[in-house]
């Protein structure tokens, strides 16, 4: 019997039991960089657990690196060394889940570094995607509507207007946690989302301008009430 995704931690446990069985599985048979894994349908039979299980695995084991899959060939053993790959899978497995402080902290680090580079590397089609999710931010904000995603798309707008595909990366897997966690903790009410419009505005405005310095002045500005409030929590 396959075993079935019930809850985060469930499929946490699920994900790096298979993670370990793949590393056994490549050091049991001496795979080497570009030697080829077995089949999704194969894992999931050996593994006895789900294909879509098997495939979450393999994708983030490919995130950091370590398996690169080509559409219509399979899976492939990156190009690193054995024992680079053991250590580093043992690292993956021992990650435990970021906590709010550490997503917000990780946050402000990566977006003062890339509403610099949008800056200076902004072209008009970046300024229009960022002018387009400032106006939908405003426009549930001044109805005092939740505007969390709205504000995040802001950002992750911001982020790949900076042109590092890395830092872009980054943002787009903290988002969905930071999502969920800025309504657990009801960070953005009504009086911060509309405060925000202006906050938001002139980050645009500095981007717009090309005056990456006054960019991230302004960027720093717009956390700081998000950073007192983290360290506020218990």
């Amino acid at each position: 019997m396959k075993l079935e995704v019930l809850t985060i931690s469930d499929n946490r446990k699920i994900q790096n039991t298979i993670i370990a069985k793949i590393r056994d599985l490549i050091n049991y048979k001496n795979l080497e960089p570009g030697d080829k894994l077995p089949s999704e349908r194969m894992l999931s039979d050996k593994f006895e657990v789900s294909r879509s299980n098997v495939r979450d695995a393999i994708q983030k084991l490919e995130f950091y690196g370590l398996l690169k899959s080509i559409p219509q060939s399979g899976t492939f053993v990156a190009n690193i060394g054995v024992v680079a790959m053991n250590g580093m899978i043992e690292d993956i497995l021992r990650l435990e889940s970021p906590d709010f402080k550490s997503l917000v902290e990780t946050r402000i680090l990566l977006e003062l570094k890339t509403v610099r580079l949008a800056a200076l590397r902004r072209n008009d089609d970046d300024l229009i995607n960022i002018k387009e999710a400032l106006d939908a931010y405003e426009a549930k904000a001044l109805l005092g509507e939740d505007a969390v995603q709205e504000d995040l798309l802001f950002h992750l707008a911001i982020a790949k207007a900076s042109r590092n595909s890395t830092m872009n990366t980054f943002m787009l897997t903290i988002t969905p946690q930071i999502i969920i966690d800025f309504e657990k903790y009801h960070v953005c009410d009504k009086d911060q989302a509309v405060k925000g419009i202006k906050e938001h505005t002139e980050i645009y405005e500095a981007i717009k301008a090309q005056k990456p310095d006054l960019a991230k002045e302004k960027m720093k500005d717009h956390f700081s009430v998000l950073y007192q409030y983290c360290y506020s929590l218990k």
